[in-house]
């Protein structure tokens, strides 16, 4: 049997590991030399680079609602602390330094949160699906990813059987585990984020447009049943660049080659894709 690792020893020890990360997270901040984008605009600019939207309630037999709800409602915060953010030439996007500490008394709730490779209920859970949008924004765009790290994208059944590459793939966990990219164009980039009753909308805007497009491509997506007995999720997803005026792919790069654990109940799987 495997020894297990401090933090996994009971929620004590996890909570103290929590508190040295993030008190390494904020030396790690202070003693580096990036630039952070702070300052917003009302006004949107006028291109639209990228946009993404996704509906914020998951819905299933093992899928507690009002920790979907709690889940819409901390999006929903996060989103009005992030709207209208610009993001300058050179400087970071980073999310914790904009949403915050997930607290109570920051207004934020329970939702789903993964502790240990287990789903459970903490506060702030859900914000990896606001994290995730916004990625899926900077893949579409020519920013710079500087901090990305997965997680599982199988937390719960593939709406209507369609799946989408990323559909819930980027981890967030205050504040040390953050997602943050750079803008390294010659123009400014506005990041807009809101909610339409339990949509999440977002979009990436520019001053003028960019003379590459980009898309993601998934292939060899399947389910398969491991040694462990767990099923996985896996793919591999590749990013194009594409000329703007002839159309052409210019450039082709495997982004992710995906393996993540199903965590949800595997009779839901879809037959037809299991290898």
């Amino acid at each position: 049997m495997a020894r297990k690792l401090f933090c996994e020893i009971c929620p004590f020890t996890y909570a103290l590991s929590l508190q040295k990360e993030r008190l390494k997270r904020h030396i790690r901040n202070l003693l580096g030399n990036e630039r952070y984008a702070f300052q917003y605009d009302a006004v949107r600019l006028p291109v639209v680079v990228a946009s993404q939207h996704n509906n914020m309630i998951k819905r299933g037999p093992d899928i507690n609602p009002l920790h979907q709800q709690n889940k819409a409602d901390n999006i929903r915060l996060a989103c009005s602390k992030i709207d209208g953010l610009l993001i300058r030439p050179g400087e970071t996007f980073s999310f914790w330094k904009i949403v915050g500490k997930t607290s109570r008394q920051n207004g934020f709730k329970d939702g789903r949160i993964l502790v240990n490779g287990q789903l459970t209920a903490g506060v702030g859970g859900g914000l990896c699906n606001l994290a995730n949008t916004i990625n899926l924004l900077i893949l579409y765009s020519p920013m710079t990813i500087t901090e990305l790290h997965h997680h599982s994208d199988a937390l719960a059944p593939d709406p209507n059987g369609l799946h989408r590459p990323y559909s819930a793939g980027t981890s967030v966990n205050y504040n040390f585990i953050d997602y943050r990219f750079r803008n390294d164009t010659d123009q400014t980039v506005q990041l807009c984020t809101w909610c339409e009753g339990d949509e999440l909308m977002a979009e990436l805007r520019s001053e003028y447009p960019y003379p590459y497009t980009y898309r993601l491509t998934e292939e060899e997506h399947h389910f398969h049943q491991e040694a462990d007995g767990a099923y996985y999720r896996i793919s591999k997803i590749y990013r194009e660049t594409i000329d703007r005026e002839t159309g052409e792919v210019i450039d082709r790069e495997l982004n992710w080659d995906n393996h993540s654990r199903v965590m949800f109940d595997p009779s839901l799987l879809p037959p037809e894709q299991i290898q």
